[in-house]
């Protein structure tokens, strides 16, 4: 047997279900047994009989040609049908984007949940499915890993960044963040291997089951944040380095593993994006002081930024039919230009000026009480500030869309499954939303006295 074939083979086995399943079973997570297409039995009797769940079952939507009995584990709802013309190496196609990988649920009535499910999937409604967990504590561990790799952690850990410890750290870290979530999304609309079927595996979040599956993008993103942290503030600021070898492994490991716990992806899925990440960094990262310098100081960086964040958000969306990705695409890329052009204003107007090379390492500050008081009037003041900017943006934005392609707005998730709604509305909200962390935050920080 070839190398190649030694190699087709490995990736072959780690990209297996069981694997991801007994994963689970070993942390203490197991399904609830599935309903027959037997009369449903008095409800009162499920909750007296049923263990402390870690999801609800209920599917808010049934998908179009979806059976309401079980099927069984071979059947087209276990495993959505192959992409005709997908590519990908070792397996092709995966399933349409925006249809459900893998099954998550069984349809029929659910018993009360006693335990909160994690987010339901924007768009098929669907929410974790119904499980035995038996160990609680690891349960809770894989939940906050998982959120490391999520939006509520994005917007509060890249402004802490920017409004209370290093502008210059917080704005590289963006610059990182897009390029690697931006590539790992387009490869896996290129890529189509879907998610890792369900029976075996036990899905318990499936916020993203309707996106393709390989590479991960939270290992991408767990890989690449605490990595380009050490490498951005060794030298820059006086700590061991020991604190950074220690937080690259620790952060990294807690969320690729939350990824299989979750029942997300395969370990093949994890591998892939760590290694992926590893490739973008030994390539990109040299250019990132130059990225960031050309951002601020070139005199038309804004409409140069605005137009290549623009053009490569329209490229994703034409990559594969519609699904939650395309959204968080336009995201990601509308931050990012948005914490860009505001970087641009705050250095031509001089409200942030970055210390200068003689003064470097920076020490730490002694931490007091006034420091303190600050650090978490800034966070409250400006949090505040974003999350009204991203509503007001949102209430504007999705209307304006619909009206000007004519599109209907009855029913805004629907609407937003087309291209001229969806990009427009997460670029331009993203966008503003990265323009105050950059520039009207700070400059409500300055003019109230707590910058």
């Amino acid at each position: 047997m070839s190398l190649r074939q030694r190699l087709a083979q490995l990736a072959g086995r780690l990209q297996e279900p069981q694997k991801v399943a007994r994963f689970q079973r070993l942390c203490g997570v197991e399904a609830l047994p599935r309903r027959s297409a037997a009369p449903a039995t008095d409800p009162r009797e499920d909750e007296q009989a049923e263990a402390p769940l870690a999801g609800d079952a209920r599917r808010r939507e049934q998908q179009p040609g979806a059976s309401a009995g079980p099927q069984p584990p071979g059947s087209d709802r276990n495993q959505c049908p192959a992409k005709p013309g997908g590519g990908g190496g070792g397996g092709g196609g995966g399933a349409p984007n925006g249809v459900r990988n893998g099954l998550a649920t069984e349809l029929g009535p659910a018993s009360p949940r006693r335990v909160g499910a994690l987010r339901r999937n924007s768009l098929t409604g669907e929410e974790g499915e119904l499980a035995h967990v038996s160990n609680w504590p690891l349960y809770y561990l894989f939940c906050f890993g998982t959120e490391l790799g999520n939006e509520l952690f994005y917007i509060l850990f890249f402004p802490f960044w920017i409004w209370n410890l290093d502008p210059l750290v917080g704005r590289r870290l963006v610059v990182i963040w897009v390029l690697v979530m931006y590539l790992g999304q387009c490869t896996k609309d290129i890529i189509r291997r879907p998610r890792p079927a369900s029976p075996p595996v036990v899905k318990l979040e499936v916020f993203y089951n309707s996106e393709y599956s390989m590479p991960s993008t939270h290992a991408m993103s767990g890989t690449a944040i605490p990595i380009s942290m050490v490498l951005l503030t060794y030298g820059r600021w006086q700590y061991p380095l020991i604190y950074g070898l220690i937080l690259i492994p620790c952060w990294c490991s807690l969320v690729c593993l939350s990824r299989i716990y979750m029942g997300m992806h395969s370990i093949l899925d994890i591998i892939a994006g760590f290694l992926y990440t590893i490739l973008i960094l030994a390539i990109f990262y040299p250019f990132v002081d130059l990225i960031d310098n050309f951002n601020q100081t070139h005199k038309y960086a804004p409409l140069i930024i605005i137009g290549l964040h623009l053009a490569l958000g329209i490229f994703s969306f034409t990559l594969d039919t519609w699904s939650t990705s395309r959204g968080d695409t336009a995201e990601i890329l509308g931050s990012g230009a948005g914490i860009a052009c505001g970087s641009h204003v705050t250095y031509n107007i001089g409200l942030i000026l970055d210390p200068s090379l003689d003064v470097l390492p920076l020490a730490r500050p002694p931490i007091t009480v006034t420091l303190c008081g600050k650090a978490i009037l800034r966070i409250l003041i400006g949090m505040v500030f974003v999350l009204i900017v991203r509503d007001i943006m949102k209430k504007i934005t999705i209307p304006l869309a619909c009206k000007i392609f004519n599109i209907p707005c009855d029913d805004v998730r629907k609407a937003r499954q087309h291209m001229e709604v969806e990009l427009p509305y997460r670029y331009i909200t993203y966008g503003m939303v990265g323009f105050s962390i950059t520039f009207l935050v700070p400059y409500i920080f300055f003019f109230i006295g707590i910058s």
